[in-house]
């Protein structure tokens, strides 16, 4: 059985997690496509994750009365990400899938421009770069099927976030 704490907190911050990487989603998409191609973007939801993911692990240890082996660290942690991941990806497949399809082609369009031009600034061949660009064009990273796979791929990076960081919160022992 989970303890309470664990299952409340884990359930609460993952939904803040979720939420705030749908609410960053749904103002890059107001605001400009182009962003999602900006790398600082990516660091910034990587940022809001990582400092949810604290406050969580800090806030459940000081209710444990800081007893939090590793076991429990990991599972608060990742029951927080798993909800978190599925929450933003189901709002990706909504956004990209059912309110705005064409999005998620202007999309398709802006990365290929963007890695095309990457390629260019680092002295990639031409043949690389239109094998580059016909790869990306045979698959929408932003179709359901793309957003699920990049749902399973995320879970499994979280969980190695996960064990770092229920190591380092984990509570200490003490040897007498």
């Amino acid at each position: 059985m989970i303890n309470e704490v664990i299952k409340k907190n884990g359930i609460a911050y993952g939904v803040m997690i979720g939420i705030a990487s749908s609410l960053v989603t749904a103002t890059i998409y107001a605001v400009d496509l182009n962003l999602f191609t900006a790398w600082w973007m990516g660091l910034l939801g990587i940022a809001i994750s990582v400092t949810i993911s604290i406050i969580l692990l800090s806030k459940t240890k000081k209710e444990l009365n800081g007893v939090f082996p590793f076991k429990e660290a990991f599972t608060t942690y990742f029951i927080a990400a798993v909800i978190g991941i599925l929450i933003s990806t189901s709002f990706n497949i909504l956004l990209f899938n059912v309110i705005d399809p064409g999005a998620k082609d202007t999309l398709s369009d802006i990365m290929v421009k963007y890695t095309a031009n990457m390629m260019q600034k680092f002295g990639a061949p031409a043949s690389s770069i239109n094998e580059a660009i016909a790869k990306m064009k045979e698959t929408n990273p932003y179709s359901t099927f793309e957003l699920l796979k990049g749902c399973v791929f995320a879970m499994v990076i979280s969980a190695i976030f996960g064990l770092i960081f229920a190591a380092f919160f984990k509570s200490r022992t003490t040897q007498e």
